[in-house]
């Protein structure tokens, strides 16, 4: 051996080799994490309220996206809990009065799109629960069903 020269050592390879298991790990832990449930952020995403518009106002929502000129609404709500919140989003784009505990909006075709590709709604009506996060953001808390 040359003076100088250290010998290949197993605890550098295995050193490298936990620190890069490690990295991958955390990574996907933290994909894991947060691409299972997903976000919405209403100071991004401009939805009305009649011609208002919407600020949340409560911690829990479940969120009912349908299409007006598919389904009645009233239909659709004689087969959800009515007991929370219900955010409801029309994808028809007609904008109704709020009930007791629904609220009704709807928003331009883009933010609407972003909705569809964000939460992957399959089919409409579906429903999901959103918590609040911060501020004006929630996270989706439940799985996304569709409602037959």
């Amino acid at each position: 051996m040359k003076p100088g020269r250290k010998t290949f050592s197993l605890n550098y390879l295995f050193a490298s080799f936990f620190g890069a298991l490690m990295i991958a790990s955390a990574f996907a832990y933290f994909n894991y994490r947060f691409a299972q449930y997903k976000f919405i952020d209403f100071s991004d995403w401009i939805y009305y309220e009649k011609s208002d518009i919407f600020k949340p106002k409560y911690d829990d929502y479940t969120v009912l996206i349908y299409s007006s000129n598919m389904q009645d609404s009233a239909s659709i709500l004689k087969k959800i809990d009515k007991k929370e919140h219900i955010l409801a989003i029309d994808m028809y784009q007609k904008r109704k009065k709020n009930n007791q505990n629904i609220t009704n909006i709807t928003s331009g075709m883009n933010n609407l799109l972003k909705l569809v590709q964000r939460f992957h709604i399959m089919g409409v009506p579906s429903i999901f629960m959103i918590k609040k996060y911060k501020k004006e953001k929630y996270k989706q808390d439940s799985m996304i069903k569709i409602i037959e």
